[in-house]
């Protein structure tokens, strides 16, 4: 074991014969994992002054497993781990050879030349493991490809492969395995601590809502965030306005983030008219038909020069797979980069390719559980819209609940957060009073009167509720609802009219 670290990195990968006779071999590269397992052995801080993250299973060789296992185990307990130590381990095992368990260990450590090489051994380990998952990914696709399940579909043998190129892409970050709880605390303590750092408090991606913000502290990482309504409520519009904002805001201490759009009910061209409505402050109906003069039409390409480089990516394929859509936002996180997927709207998604519910309520909670699973996996938020059902025309009260959430309790059960817009000026506007027989003209016009009082407080007004926070509080977001502009925003204080008024 004499040579340097740049020779270790030419590999001893074994070529792929052609000849039916001879065996294949996996990548590896022995002699950069007795090279670390040496400086491992010699110097056991290396492992945390390094930051390195090798895992038992990146080592090709059992013997290298079992030792890397062993050592790691007794660091971990702040013991000192090196061939004396560690010998005691491995005292009944024949796999060392003639010389045993302490002839091997000590090799290992007499044949390290420079302890500052190790992170660079470590990098040969990990690069050789990787090249053998390839392998084997590329075999499985062959074999699948040339065997073919007449259940699953070609589309879907590209979407599982896809995944697990990610997943090998993420550096199997999707599957971390077991924590330590001290692992787990400090990484809390990290999102309160940029939580702190933030004008709002903000741990997660935030809405442009002060309000939403301070009931929900953002949009958190790996959250199924369920944004319900009935039709005409705004739920597309806020959902718009709450994606455009985290991928341009310029407010202090927020940061934008890549955002990936599908939505599968309006197209692509629909929502843009939507978003430029809401940043020139022109009527979305007025763009639609042209009825600009030369001031607005200015105003309005000044605005798309603005925000044209925003990392906001629209998917308006329809009747999109949930398993489609996921193929498309690992590949976007891989390559631009994501920090919040939107879905409108969840009925719309078709089940994963492959799978064959019995019947609708077992496809909406099919999707909503891949919903929360791809969440997790990329670690970002998912905010998917949900209909409600008709039952909430039925009541007096129109405010929606949980209950109103449409074809399946599993929609409640996987999210981590389920919020209602309400808009009580859709329905009194819808409610003109009428005069009923025998009502007297006095009775008739001091009820039209209360009518419009109330409709009068609520134009221009919108509620989100949030009726279901895994991490929070519930309650009531006020804000205000420009219909013309399909535009969200906080209200104004009683006490201050907005500087352009």
């Amino acid at each position: 074991m004499s040579e340097s670290a740049s020779e270790q990195n030419l590999s001893n990968l074994v070529s792929f014969s052609t000849d039916g006779g001879k065996m294949r071999e996996l990548p590896n590269n022995l002699q950069a994992e007795q090279n670390f397992l040496g400086a491992l052995l010699l110097d056991n801080d290396i492992l945390h002054r390094l930051d390195v993250q090798l895992r038992p299973e990146h080592f090709y060789d059992p013997l290298h497993v079992q030792i890397f296992e062993a050592a790691t185990r007794l660091i971990s307990r702040a013991q000192l781990a090196n061939p004396v130590t560690l010998k005691t381990f491995f005292h009944d095992h024949t796999d060392f050879g003639e010389d045993g368990a302490a002839s091997y260990l000590g090799d290992l450590v007499d044949g390290v030349i420079s302890i500052s090489e190790a992170k660079d051994y470590a990098d040969i380990v990990h690069q050789t493991f990787l090249r053998r998952e390839l392998v084997r990914i590329s075999d499985n696709v062959i074999h699948d490809a040339q065997n073919p399940d007449i259940e699953i579909s070609a589309q879907t043998q590209i979407e599982a492969a896809e995944q697990h190129l990610f997943t090998l892409a993420e550096d199997d970050t999707a599957e971390q395995g077991l924590k330590s709880f001290d692992l787990v605390l400090t990484e809390t303590i990290n999102i309160a601590e940029a939580a702190t750092k933030t004008e709002g408090s903000l741990s997660g991606v935030s809405t442009g809502l002060t309000g939403l913000n301070n009931l929900l502290g953002g949009l958190h990482k790996s959250d199924l965030v369920i944004l319900a309504g009935r039709p005409a409520m705004g739920k597309t519009a806020l959902a718009t306005n709450i994606a455009f904002h985290a991928a341009t805001t310029t407010r202090t201490d927020e940061k934008a983030v890549p955002v990936a759009f599908f939505s599968l009910e309006m197209s692509a061209e629909q929502l843009g008219t939507r978003i430029l409505a809401e940043r020139s402050g022109l009527d979305t109906e007025n763009i639609r038909r042209g009825r600009m003069n030369d001031r607005e039409f200015l105003a309005l390409v000044e605005s798309s020069g603005q925000i044209s480089r925003a990392p906001f990516f629209i998917d308006d394929t329809p009747a999109l797979s949930v398993s489609q859509m996921a193929s498309r936002a690992r590949r976007l996180k891989r390559t631009k980069g994501l920090g919040l997927i939107v879905v409108d709207y969840l009925q719309l998604l078709q089940a994963q390719l492959g799978t064959r519910p019995e019947n609708r309520v077992q496809e909406i909670s099919n999707i909503s559980r891949s919903l929360k699973s791809l969440a997790k996996e990329l670690d970002v938020p998912v905010l998917a819209l949900s209909q409600l059902s008709r039952a909430v025309e039925q009541r007096e009260d129109k405010h929606p609940s949980l209950s109103d959430l449409r074809e399946s309790g599993s929609i409640e059960q996987d999210a981590d957060v389920v919020m209602f817009v309400y808009r009580e000026e859709y329905y009194l506007d819808k409610g003109e009073p009428q005069q009923k027989e025998n009502e007297t003209q006095e009775k008739y016009n001091l009820r039209y009167q209360l009518w419009q009082e109330r409709l009068e407080r609520a134009m221009g007004r919108a509620e989100i509720i949030i009726a279901k926070q895994r991490h929070g509080p519930v309650g009531t977001a006020n804000v205000s609802f420009d219909g013309r502009l399909t535009k969200f925003s906080d209200l104004a204080a009683a006490d201050r009219l907005p500087d352009s008024f």
